[in-house]
């Protein structure tokens, strides 16, 4: 790697030779513009407004503009004169936690390369102490004319340094907060929480930027003469209001559906072991056949006991309520309707002499009564004995 600076750390008393490196790169891809009509490349080009001729790199200096539009030179000589000690120097002025360092003034990263043999050691040394310590080193540094500040820490086995951004070059963060007061439920907080924890952590090298990807599939796509369909457009649901619970709870499910179809894809689980979908218990099938026989049963034997509740009524004007089979029911109503008859016609013909149809009509007594036992009611006993009280 090509380096950008050469210089020294200045650690108390210690000098350590470095060469700064960039320790970023920016893949973007950038665009020329272009004329539409023929295709033509647009430069720009450097022209003097007084004279409106162009002029070269050689013949372009600084100059400071002033409130009234007045512009003051400065030239590279001038500002070689001002004291700054950190032109070649990175000097150190303290050591802090880490946690003192505010993210909002990270700017541009740099590794610190120990500049030849003879500072291989000193690099070590400060390297080590910055480790054993848990601390970075705050420290400033001159470059591309102007001061400034820089972070110190180990990476690896490598010193980086961190551009840091002047305390006052950071905005207040003010008007950027909602306004007025927003009341946050425990639910929704919980809801927070568990989205929080299924999302999970993420291996920073597997994140790639997709719409590099995209674009560069665009121009191999236009540069081979194929035709180029458009994307269907996500609705990304900006400036709409949502029902907050149900949007984390949608979130929920589909984060875990998402691990769930990662570790399926994994074939032993993966990264998405620890986490469990929730399914509804299926009944195994001879359970839920078994449950179901039983409550058809029983359904049966309450509409079978119900049907054989029935209401008679006996010669004698009592009401009789029995418990039978439907067979039993329906012959004994018409052998008690068979004695009635009987017993009103031997009434009748009390006085008539015919004996012998009496005694046929006695004779068929027994099953009339036999029928009407077998249904092992008391109402047949009752019938019975009016019977033979009438006849007498």
């Amino acid at each position: 790697m090509r380096s950008i600076w050469n210089g020294a750390i200045s650690f108390g008393l210690v000098s350590i030779p470095i060469k700064l490196i960039n320790a970023t790169e920016n893949h973007s891809i950038s665009f020329r513009q272009i004329h539409l009509a023929d295709g033509g490349r647009i430069r720009y080009r450097k022209v003097c407004e007084l004279d409106e001729e162009e002029v070269s790199g050689g013949e372009i200096g600084k100059a400071y503009e002033d409130a009234d539009g007045t512009m003051i030179p400065i030239t590279d000589e001038d500002l070689a004169q001002l004291p700054l000690p950190t032109a070649k120097t990175i000097e150190i002025v303290a050591f802090v936690p880490a946690d003192r360092i505010d993210p909002l003034q990270m700017d541009a990263a740099y590794y610190l390369s120990a500049n030849g043999v003879p500072a291989a050691k000193p690099y070590t040394l400060l390297r080590e102490a910055l480790k054993h310590s848990n601390r970075v080193a705050v420290a400033k540094y001159a470059l591309r004319g102007r001061e400034r500040l820089g972070m110190l820490r180990v990476v690896d086995d490598v010193i980086a340094m961190h551009g840091l951004l002047w305390p006052d070059e950071i905005r207040p963060p003010q008007d950027a907060a909602p306004d007025g007061d927003v009341t946050i439920r425990d639910a929704e907080l919980d809801l927070a929480d568990t989205l929080m924890d299924t999302l999970g952590e993420v291996d920073m090298d597997s994140l790639h930027d997709d719409y590099r990807e995209a674009v560069e599939e665009l121009v191999a796509a236009k540069a081979s003469g194929e035709s180029v369909l458009p994307a269907e457009p996500e609705d990304a649901g900006g400036g709409k209001v949502i029902d907050l619970i149900a949007a984390l709870e949608n979130s929920v499910r589909a984060a875990r559906k998402s691990q769930h179809d990662e570790g399926e894809g994994a074939g032993d689980g993966g990264s998405g072991g620890d986490m469990a979908d929730v399914h509804p218990i299926k009944k195994t099938p001879s359970k839920a056949s078994g449950k179901t026989a039983q409550k058809t049963t029983e359904a049966a034997q309450k509409t079978t006991e119900a049907a054989e509740k029935t209401t008679h009524r006996t010669p004698t004007g009592k009401t009789v309520t029995r418990s039978g089979s439907s067979t039993t029911k329906k012959s004994a109503p018409k052998s008690t309707g068979a004695k009635k008859s009987t017993a009103r016609k031997s009434t009748a013909k009390e006085s008539t002499p015919r004996k012998p149809t009496a005694k046929k009509s006695d004779a068929k007594k027994p099953a009339a009564k036999k029928r009407t036992s077998s249904s092992g009611g008391p109402a047949a006993k009752k019938t019975a004995s009016s019977r033979k009280r009438t006849s007498a």
